[in-house]
């Protein structure tokens, strides 16, 4: 099987990690061979968070490099943006509608680009946008974006979704897993709703 590549991007405190986790523990579930390496920016600040997986036969490097990526899951629309170069030709970008301001726009530095989406999908890329903060709302909270899009993922993945559940049975803490499995349910209900 060939090496299959998978970056979550986002800004600090959206929960990168736990997705990456819930997906990790997924394949190596699976029995893959997996790597996973994150890299952080001013991730306490709201800066850049990127986690990159890979999986496969036999994966040598967790590093993805440009071109290389068959799926970005972008917790905001600007980060989606920042890392679309890192799409193959014919993968996919899975990205939240939500806009969050980084710094530079926050202190009146800069101005947060108009129609980021637009532009990529105009530029060739393939673009799945959907809002993930309104299901997350209605699981019970926005910090549930992460898992609204993992869901969603889930539903692209043609992962059973019995073994996502499990792997969110050993990934999230008891007192929140109610909340996250309502969460992952409506991203995937939102997925399979839009292909249906």
């Amino acid at each position: 099987m060939k090496t299959t590549s998978v970056m979550i991007v986002g800004v600090g405190g959206q929960g990168s990690l736990l997705a990456s986790r819930l997906l990790g523990t997924l394949l190596t579930d699976e029995g893959y061979d997996v790597k996973v390496s994150e890299v952080h920016g001013m991730s306490q600040r709201g800066g850049s968070v990127v986690t990159y997986v890979r999986y496969g036969d036999k994966v040598y490097s967790p590093i993805v490099t440009e071109g290389e990526c068959d799926f970005i899951i972008s917790f905001e629309k600007l980060e989606a943006a920042r890392y679309a170069s890192c799409l193959k030709k014919g993968g996919r970008i899975i990205v939240n509608t939500q806009q969050i301001d980084p710094m530079p726009v926050i202190t009146g530095a800069a101005a947060y680009p108009e129609n980021v989406l637009e532009e990529m999908k105009a530029n060739g890329f393939n673009v799945d946008d959907f809002d993930a903060l309104a299901p997350a709302m209605e699981a019970g909270s926005a910090k549930a974006v992460n898992i609204v899009l993992m869901g969603y993922f889930a539903a692209c993945s043609g992962m059973e979704k019995e073994k996502w559940l499990a792997a969110l049975e050993k990934t999230v803490k008891p007192q929140f897993l109610e909340m996250n499995k309502k969460a992952f349910e409506l991203g995937y209900e939102g997925q399979t709703s839009r292909t249906a």
